[in-house]
């Protein structure tokens, strides 16, 4: 198996499962006003027909905001100069090794906002069925990505505490 990223590849996560990014995975919530950019994600994903942020595995000495904003253009087509990051959390992990099956995955969100609090225009990858700027308060309506759907409301609270 070839891979294009040097994190690409399977770790322990929550109780032993695999979790993609041998170097733990990075995701970005990315607002625009009272909107968050979601991913609808593909099928043939892990996890697929759920909806969450863009993300993805970590590379070798890469900071989970630099793989978040890789990750964003990579399945989103927003560039990294268009956002302006104000908050990067661990939301799960790290997990002790399971099987062959290397431990201390972890993931990271990073909280970013359009630099004019606009949504800005997105261009999906083949990782992604929908892309959409989702209001904050209709999020949870979605079927969301169970890791995602856990972390929400601490997110939401990081985001109120920012604009207070």
């Amino acid at each position: 198996m070839t891979f294009a990223h040097s994190g690409d590849g399977w770790a322990a996560g929550p109780g032993g499962v695999p979790a993609w990014g041998l170097y733990g995975a990075a995701g970005l919530f990315l607002l625009a006003g009272s909107k968050v950019l979601l991913q609808h994600r593909a099928t043939w994903t892990n996890q697929g027909d759920t909806w969450g942020i863009p993300g993805g595995a970590r590379d070798l000495h890469e900071s989970a905001a630099d793989a978040a904003l890789r990750e964003t253009e990579e399945e989103c087509g927003i560039a990294p100069s268009d956002v302006s990051v104000f908050h990067v959390v661990r939301t799960a992990g790290p997990y002790p090794p399971a099987g062959d099956l290397p431990g201390d995955w972890t993931y990271t969100t990073v909280l970013a906002r359009t630099l004019d609090d606009a949504p800005l225009p997105t261009v999906a990858n083949n990782e992604s069925a929908e892309l959409r700027w989702v209001e904050l308060d209709e999020v949870e309506s979605l079927p969301l990505l169970p890791a995602f759907r856990s972390a929400f409301s601490d997110l939401r609270d990081i985001v109120e505490a920012s604009t207070a």
